[in-house]
């Protein structure tokens, strides 16, 4: 079983990077951890379709010009980004479905989708930075989860373009399935347009159950979600 290490914050640091960098990766290695894979997910908040996580290897000699974290790029740059993100860099991708996530708990679910895309990494990764509060356990190396890892570590941003690029077209694609949704206009996210097609149509097989106003205790939310 891996090591959980705790969570760093950017409070901690006085010199925290506007944009990512790859001082994270490049402290892995001089303690002797190469190659640093980032891993991250897209499609935690959304009442329909899977959690998708990848993970990603940067060659430090060809990291592609204007990596940052997927919400602070348009669709069009992430698209562009994606395709040379897969052209030099060693990546996997997983995801967990909305059975599965129904099935345990979406924290849960995207971690096991995290770890699932790092064992698959072609090249297997010495050490991993991960988004958020958690290294997935059952990793076969050390870990360091990083708080606002897609705005830090070029790893941690790459993955996270290639999850959510993976993710938007995957509903894009489910939209030819269910178009009484909308999918491939909000991906699954609670918008008006979803949720008022959700009332007409009732959920189909996408939609987590468990998730709120789906869920037999819950009512329909004013509000929408934010899209990441």
């Amino acid at each position: 079983m891996t090591r959980r290490t705790p969570p760093d914050s950017p409070l901690l640091f006085e010199d925290v990077p506007i944009v990512p960098d790859f001082r994270l990766e490049l402290s892995a290695r001089k303690a002797g951890h190469w190659p640093v894979a980032g891993a991250d997910e897209a499609g935690r908040g959304p009442l329909a379709g899977p959690v998708v996580a990848a993970a990603v290897i940067l060659d430090p000699e060809r990291i592609p010009d204007g990596l940052n974290d997927s919400k602070q790029l348009s669709a069009a740059r992430r698209e562009q980004l994606f395709e040379a993100i897969l052209a030099t860099a060693t990546i996997a991708i997983a995801s967990s479905s909305s059975t599965r996530i129904d099935g345990t708990d979406i924290r849960k679910a995207s971690l096991d989708a995290m770890r699932r895309a790092v064992l698959g990494l072609a090249i297997p990764a010495a050490y991993v930075l991960t988004d958020g509060l958690d290294v997935p356990m059952g990793l076969p190396c050390h870990g360091q989860a990083v708080v606002k890892g897609d705005a830090r570590s070029l790893s941690i941003a790459a993955a996270s373009i290639v999850a959510k690029v993976t993710r938007d077209r995957m509903m894009t694609r489910a939209h030819l399935t269910f178009p009484a949704y909308g999918f491939a206009d909000h991906v699954g996210y609670a918008t008006a347009v979803h949720r008022a097609g959700i009332a007409a149509n009732g959920p189909c097989s996408l939609h987590r159950m468990t998730f709120r106003p789906l869920r037999k205790d819950s009512v329909m939310p004013c509000e929408e979600e934010r899209l990441d």
